[in-house]
């Protein structure tokens, strides 16, 4: 008696006689030989029906900014959003901020938050092996985050222009530093839970923390360089005339040159989770995510993704970008710029939907959908009765993509696959802002609206 649910060779005859009975099956195959899957599902007839103007814009500044290959997205887009009305206040041409001056702070908090977490949890008792732990090791040391991380790193650590903490090869391409760091915590976890389980004192751990925080500090000050404490920031404006700002720290840059324009503190972040367990109109927080010991907790303050967009839409039509946290890797025509869930008619090239099977709330739960990656709304479109149709997006991959590195996201496409966007809250009504009163209900580490930070 054949055991049930045995893929037999009589059963893989069946399977290949059926795809080959069918001729599309076979053009298909053929067309994917030299091309990506998805870029043959790449709709003809959407790409006639699409287009790159809008009614509303931002005053969008250069040049194109490029994360390469890292996951720094979510620091690009919100100094994308910064630089806005910093350009406009100091009559710049071009201009970037310093995204590997955030990123090597981020670095170095981050390592000490997660050693005092992993104190945390052995003081609580619990086992490395146990699930918490071995989530927080299998990548301690991810690039993601989100907005309330931002906000504990610049208002300690400021920012500084590009040129005066420009890239390296590391800061580009991430991972071989991401892996010494990871080897090096892994290796400190240990000894801090064997100091933990000894009975070590308070003094004593930290005491340990401390010293291998400077180790940690080491390899990434190697990797990265080190910033320096004050910065003198030379530029020509439009008009080629020559200014000097500095010898200045970076918090006090920030404070007197960028904050009466952009304050990190105005902005808040809410998210939309469909999820049955997580109902709108409450707070969430998701275990052990963070960046800071003692700093800003990182807060979801849930809503329905209709509230988001109309709030995205109205901060564009005064002038202001808005930062966005999206799972990008669904129905995303690249090379063309357009994320709409018609940019791909997958249906026509497999035979079968993928993708869209379930529903958003349904994806977060069967691990098929979460925040991966952050862009910016800098455009807006909408039809006579004031509804949302499309949204213009500068991302962070160069030029190459798109309209010079601009995308067009369909109305449709937010609604499945936007998790988050971050406006002033001046445009939030009360009763959503009071939301952020509450105490927050908390998720497990693991939870799918922590992914953007893990990266």
């Amino acid at each position: 008696m054949a055991t049930p649910g045995v893929l037999t060779p009589e059963v893989i005859s069946e399977f290949r006689q059926k795809f080959y009975a069918d001729t599309r099956n076979v053009q298909a195959q053929n067309a994917c030989v030299k091309n990506d899957p998805l870029e043959i599902c790449v709709s003809r007839k959407h790409l006639e029906e699409t287009n790159h103007v809008f009614q509303h814009k931002v005053a969008e500044v250069k040049p194109m900014t490029n994360q390469k290959n890292s996951g720094r997205c979510w620091l690009f887009a919100a100094l994308n959003v910064m630089r806005i009305k910093f350009m406009k206040q100091y009559n710049l041409e071009e201009f970037e901020f310093s995204q590997a001056y955030l990123f090597f702070w981020d670095k170095i908090e981050r390592s000490n938050f997660f050693l005092h977490n992993i104190v945390s949890i052995a003081k609580r008792g619990e086992k490395i092996e146990d699930r918490l732990a071995s989530f927080l090791l299998f990548d301690p040391m991810p690039d993601g985050g989100q907005w309330d991380m931002l906000i504990n790193l610049i208002n300690r650590y400021g920012v500084v222009p590009k040129s005066s903490f420009p890239e390296s090869w590391t800061s580009e391409s991430t991972s071989r530093m991401n892996s010494l760091l990871n080897s090096k915590l892994r290796e400190f976890s240990r000894v801090l839970k064997t100091l933990v389980d000894s009975g070590a004192s308070d003094e004593d751990l930290e005491s340990k923390i401390t010293e291998q925080m400077s180790v940690v500090f080491r390899i990434v000050g190697i990797c990265l360089g080190v910033p320096l404490e004050t910065i003198t920031w030379e530029y020509y404006d439009k008009s080629k005339v020559y200014n000097c700002i500095g010898p200045v720290t970076p918090a006090d840059f920030y404070k007197k040159y960028i904050k009466p324009y952009f304050n990190v503190d105005d902005k808040v972040c809410l998210v939309t989770d469909p999820r049955p367990s997580n109902p709108f109109g409450h707070l969430y927080q998701v275990e052990c995510l963070g960046n800071f010991v003692g700093g800003r907790r990182t807060l979801y303050n849930n809503q329905p993704p209709e509230l988001l967009m109309s709030l995205a839409a109205n901060s564009i039509k005064t002038g202001e970008a808005v930062w966005f946290g999206c799972e990008v890797a669904k129905r995303f025509a690249s090379k063309s710029g357009i994320i709409d869930i018609k940019a791909h008619d997958i249906a026509a090239v497999f035979g079968v939907d993928i993708q869209l099977g379930l529903t958003k709330a349904d994806r977060l739960i069967y691990g098929e959908s979460a925040m991966t990656h952050a862009m910016v709304f800098t455009g807006v479109s909408t039809d006579a009765e004031g509804k949302v149709k499309k949204l213009r997006v500068e991302n962070s991959w160069g030029e190459e993509r798109g309209d010079k590195g601009y995308q067009v996201l369909s109305a449709d496409w937010f609604n499945e696959f936007v998790f988050e966007v971050v406006v002033d809250k001046k445009f939030v009504p009360a009763d959503v802002m009071a939301v952020f009163d509450q105490e927050p209900v908390l998720l497990p580490a693991w939870d799918p609206m922590g992914c953007l930070a893990r990266s």
